[in-house]
């Protein structure tokens, strides 16, 4: 390993194709105040088949759980969980639903015991179409108690947002629209690529599922997945209320999910697929850290560089150690987890 983390320990959340389901994508993973971990995701047939839904499992005494389906509302599919563990212990859990991206809703649920149980779902923002408040990446709590998720519109040219709440999930306000200039035309679409992912996907350009860091009080920043070969930049100095325009940083993108987290002493770390290409190969994927609030950035580690797809991270920081899960290959979600050196 590199600078800042220990040799991980790697292992998988359930063998790999050892589940009634297809495939699995999208993973989340959450540290919960009874000292254990939980993770979600979505898996069915196939990516946007109807029976897709989510399913999550617990990590406790260093088990994960028997994964067990935890969202299933209608016939439809269903898309991207997020967790999220309010002060008050409850754990919300946030997942779109539609047959087209461009329409999604977020439904939220609530668990009150660590996850084991969760309640009937809700529409987060009644009358939503299109997916408000987390798209994928984690919600930050930032320090003025807020909650802010990276949220983002697939219609055409795609467009990012932050959605901000300040009642503890109960309410949310859009920020202004974070867009990159793009030309679109609608009939083209992506071309020689085999990933498995929703068709109507290949037709998209722009900026999506912002994942975020506040540096500073009331100073926050994004990362971005792109269309354009590269992850972009937004940066906020009003607690995420409006943002700069996009704009393009030196780290390559293959038009594929991210996720970075800021550790406790200010390191940011960031995994990725290090590609500098549209829809380009999701392996390998990687972590990267910065000291200077993500302005450079050093290789770190890489966590696998064979064939195959390892995309779509979620990774966190508690106390000395850094937990991350990603896509193996749709038959199953890896987990690492690191510890911090001493530097």
């Amino acid at each position: 390993m590199g600078k800042y983390l220990s040799e991980g320990k790697k292992k998988l959340v359930f063998p790999a194709g050892s589940m009634e389901f297809h495939i699995c994508h999208a993973s989340n993973i959450c540290s919960l105040k009874n000292g254990s971990l939980i993770a979600a995701w979505f898996a069915g047939e196939k990516e946007g088949s109807d029976d897709i839904a989510i399913w999550g499992s617990r990590l406790e005494k260093a088990r994960w759980s028997k994964p067990v389906k935890i969202a299933y509302d209608l016939e439809e599919p269903h898309w991207n969980p997020v967790l999220y563990q309010k002060d008050n212990g409850d754990v919300l859990l946030f997942y779109k639903i539609s047959r087209k991206i461009s329409e999604w809703h977020t439904k939220v649920k609530v668990s009150h015991d660590f996850g084991n149980t969760f309640s009937e779902s809700e529409e987060l923002v009644p009358g939503d179409r299109g997916g408000r408040g987390p798209v994928r990446c984690k919600v930050v709590t930032l320090s003025d108690g807020s909650m802010l998720a990276g949220n983002s519109i697939e219609t055409g040219i795609w467009t990012a947002y932050a959605d901000r709440s300040v009642d503890g999930g109960k309410t949310w306000t859009l920020s202004n629209a974070i867009t990159i200039d793009v030309e679109y035309h609608g009939e083209n679409t992506a071309e020689n690529s085999d990933i498995e992912v929703s068709a109507q996907s290949f037709y998209g350009r722009g900026v999506i599922q912002p994942t975020l860091w506040e540096s500073e009080e009331g100073h926050v920043h994004m990362l971005l997945r792109s269309t354009e070969g590269f992850i972009y930049r937004s940066d906020s100095s009003d607690f995420g209320c409006t943002w700069s325009k996009a704009y393009a940083t030196q780290l390559p993108n293959n038009n594929s999910g991210i996720d970075v987290v800021k550790c406790e002493d200010g390191l940011l770390i960031l995994c990725m697929n290090p590609v500098p290409k549209n829809w380009g190969p999701r392996t390998p994927i990687v972590l990267l850290t910065s000291e200077d609030n993500g302005y450079t950035w050093q290789q770190e580690a890489v966590l696998e560089d064979q064939a195959g797809e390892y995309s779509y991270p979620s990774i966190i920081s508690t106390g000395d150690q850094v937990h991350v899960t990603y896509t193996y290959d749709r038959q199953s979600i890896a987990y690492w987890n690191f510890y911090r050196k001493e530097v």
